[in-house]
């Protein structure tokens, strides 16, 4: 089982983490932040992770530092999960519509962190939600989980929509790139390393 725990502690948030690969979309997600549980329970559900996290973050002060950190741990739950990365697919492309929203995600399990973000017209809340923290958890999680990352909003006006498409485009690419494929042998490098 490809799985791991992470806790993380600062001043600003207290985060811990269970996240497992090869699960069945089994989630328990706390993170004081009702949209962005919704957007990671989508995640898990479309991506067949389980996932449980518990967050007590100063969410007085505003969401940022919370939606971050999350990223930043579900980052390194992620890279410790995929261990060695022999015979995983590696490359994974995926479209996903809500409604009137086509979102596209395209992710390399490459060992080098990258990422682009090309989602334009977003409101600037959804509900208490702060819309621009979307791209600072995506640059967070690739930060730590060390994977190229393309997001591109091929078109949408509802900005819930827009947000949630992403979010399952993100949980199936992710959970396909990691899938294990009995006919790729070892590492999927000619480098022999990722």
């Amino acid at each position: 089982m490809r799985s791991a725990s992470i806790s993380r502690a600062t001043a600003e948030t207290s985060i811990s983490m269970d996240f497992s690969i090869d699960g069945s979309g089994v989630t328990d997600i706390q993170t004081g932040v009702g949209f962005f549980d919704h957007m990671l329970t989508l995640f898990t559900k479309h991506g067949l992770f389980d996932l449980k996290v518990a967050c007590d973050g100063d969410i007085e002060v505003d969401q940022h530092h919370t939606v971050e950190d999350i990223g930043i741990v579900l980052g390194q739950a992620f890279n410790e999960s995929i261990g060695t990365k022999e015979g995983i697919d590696r490359y994974a492309n995926v479209t996903i519509p809500m409604d009137e929203a086509l979102s596209t995600v395209s992710i390399d399990i490459s060992g080098r962190p990258f990422f682009v973000y090309h989602v334009e017209g977003l409101k600037d809340k959804v509900g208490q939600f702060d819309t621009e923290l979307v791209e600072e958890f995506f640059q967070a999680f690739v930060s730590h989980a060390k994977v190229t990352l393309h997001i591109n909003l091929q078109y949408g006006k509802n900005t819930h929509h827009i947000i949630e498409s992403i979010f399952k485009a993100f949980g199936r690419a992710l959970s396909a790139a990691s899938k294990i494929n009995p006919d790729v042998k070892g590492i999927p490098s000619t480098k022999g390393l990722l």
